[in-house]
This record gives structure tokens, sequence and C-alpha cells, in this order.
């Protein structure tokens, strides 16, 4: 299954979950798309729920079913908690940090921005969205891309920042400095669901 390029908006309503965790796509219409969307709510199985845990953060994260199967499979060889090891190498891809970070108002935006080569790493330019950055690396909009508008309206849209990132605003570079706690990610995620799905 390929990665999902349609309106994140009405994922959100079918999971009844904010796919851009900023809740906006549920304040209109918080009820499942389509003609009988007022009737969301149909008992579903024990794998039916975790399908959807799932797909409702694979969606989040923007990625692939291979991917996201992929990341899981990594992190299943880490010797911490699996699921939250699992959320902490999703966290670490680079095209997630640039939206933490607020180059971009949306993950697809950041994906954008760092296959269009505006990112670097440590000073290098890095154009793979799931290049995945450790602590104590170094985020910058390459000297060039500094003045493209959409990065500065972006940025003056952030209220407020993750705790696991710095933000330097004069060099316009973020540090990624430690990998995050599970209290730190979104709340309304289940990963133990994931975790059973995978291992049944």
């Amino acid at each position: 299954m390929s990665r999902y390029t349609g309106p994140s908006y009405r994922k959100a309503r079918r999971f009844g979950f904010s796919i851009t965790e900023t809740g906006k796509e549920l304040l209109k219409k918080a009820y499942a798309p389509g003609q009988h969307g007022t009737k969301r709510g149909k008992k579903l199985s024990n794998y039916g729920i975790q399908l959807q845990e799932k797909q409702k953060v694979r969606f989040m994260y923007g990625l692939s079913e291979k991917q996201f199967k992929k990341t899981f499979n990594e992190a299943s060889k880490l010797k911490g908690v699996l699921g939250e090891d699992f959320l902490k190498l999703l966290e670490s891809r680079l095209d997630n940090l640039v939206y933490r970070t607020g180059f971009a108002t949306t993950r697809k935006g950041a994906r954008q921005l760092v296959n269009h080569g505006h990112i670097t790493v440590n000073g290098k330019k890095v154009d793979i969205p799931s290049y995945r950055v450790k602590p104590g690396d170094i985020i910058s909009v390459k000297e060039n891309s500094k003045d493209l508008a959409i990065i500065k309206a972006s940025l003056e849209a952030v209220n407020s920042r993750v705790e696991f990132i710095t933000y330097d605003d004069n060099k316009m570079s973020a540090t990624y400095v430690r990998y995050p706690e599970r209290t730190e990610l979104n709340a309304d995620i289940n990963e133990s669901l994931i975790v059973e799905f995978y291992n049944r």
C-alpha cells in the first residue's frame, strides 16, 4: 500500500482523530465522512480496533505501509518498550522534525521542503524525508532558502515547540536535543494496539 496523499481532514474524520494534531479537522464536522457519517460507531472486532490504530498513526506520520512496518521492525530490535521505541523512531524522521520545528505547517509540507533540498542536517543537505535524525544533530534551513515566504509564514505561525527540540531564531536552526518521552507525544495514540497488530 502506497503512502496516502489525499485529504487529511477526511481521514481525520474517518478515525475521529486529528491527523495534524491540531484538532482543526474535527471542529466543523466531528463525524465520519459520507452520507451515513453520523452513524460512525459500529462495533469493531479486536483486529479492526488494532488495524484502525495502526492506520491513524500511519496517516499521521504520512508513511507507506512498507515504511511503517520497516520502522516497527527496527524498533523491535531495540531494548526498550517496543511501542514507545516505535513512536520515538517515527518522531526522529527528518520530515517530522522539520514539522515539529515549525519550518512547515504540516508534515506534507515538511516532506516537500526536504525533498526539494531546502533542509540541512549538521550543515549537509539531506533530501530524504525518512532520514533518521540523532540526538545532537542540528537541522537548519539552507542558506539560500531562508527567504522563502512559505518558511517565514510557517515560523511566524508557531506558538510553541516540543521540549526535545531547541530552536535558534537567528540561525534558523533547531537541535534535536534528545529522544522524546512518551508523555510528550500524542496521548490519543494507543501504541500497544499497534504492537498487538503486528504480533498477532
